[in-house]
């Protein structure tokens, strides 16, 4: 987490009480964005969890945002105590009505910002997921329906997951449901025909297994083998094969053909 110092002294006004202008010095430290960064990315990635199938515990938390057990202990009481999640009594954490609207918001500004790095400024593809990280927690309403408006087909992100709370923005009733299903759901030892339908977000952090995927023309839209055996997963295109990791298979969704 960055910490940034600001000596505020030129932008206070002359007229206090005391005929003085009050003193901010380098020690002030700001934190407020900071702590609303932090709530933000733990309700997305309790999202994410979701989205997978995954029971979000604070475990798979501290393993996806790399960080210590004690300090995501310490940020979900925060959290449960603003009235964001709830954490049950088999340790699993569910999302408030409050929690959940601004975890929504923070997914579609996410995904709105994939949307406008891929179709309008053509960033690689490979490079987006990191970049509207940092675009989630910025983006203002008002520009969230302005590329709704511009953007051919703002249902779904590059990576083809569902844009959540479009109806906020004022795009009507569109569906925010996961397409097809997952890999590791498919029949074992038998080769299935598929069309990649989604490649959640856990999967667009690993740099090395997207690039195996992008390289091997294995990207939402296109046709592969599938495979599944005993927890290992092959994905074969032409005469290109990749083998997912069992960790990530998961993240790979699909229609049969």
């Amino acid at each position: 987490m960055r910490v940034f110092r600001l000596k505020l002294d030129a932008l206070t006004p002359a007229g206090t009480s005391d005929g003085k202008s009050p003193k901010f010095t380098a020690e002030r430290v700001f934190l407020v964005k900071d702590l609303v960064d932090t709530t933000e990315m733990y309700l997305r990635t309790i999202y994410e969890l979701e989205e997978e199938g995954i029971t979000p515990l604070r475990a798979r938390i501290a393993e996806r945002l790399e960080q210590s057990g004690p300090t995501v202990s310490q940020t979900v009481a925060r959290m449960e105590r603003d009235g964001l999640v709830v954490v049950r009594p088999d340790r699993s954490l569910e999302m408030t009505d409050q929690g959940r609207e601004l975890a929504t918001a923070v997914m579609r500004k996410h995904r709105l910002a994939e949307l406008l790095l891929t179709d309008i400024l053509g960033m690689e593809i490979s490079q987006v997921h990191e970049e509207a990280c940092r675009w989630e927690h910025v983006m203002s309403k008002a520009v969230e329906e302005r590329l709704v408006a511009v953007l051919d087909d703002a249902s779904r992100s590059p990576f083809g997951n569902p844009i959540p709370g479009l109806e906020e923005l004022g795009a009507g009733n569109v569906s925010s449901t996961d397409a097809g299903v997952r890999v590791v759901d498919l029949p074992e030892d038998e080769a299935v025909e598929v069309r990649i339908v989604q490649l959640n977000e856990i999967l667009q952090v690993d740099i090395e297994q997207f690039a195996l995927l992008r390289d091997a023309g294995i990207q939402v839209g296109d046709t592969a083998t599938v495979t599944n055996s005993n927890g290992s997963v092959v994905l074969t295109a032409g005469s290109e094969e990749v083998k997912v990791s069992p960790e990530l298979a998961h993240a790979i969704r699909v229609e049969r053909l």
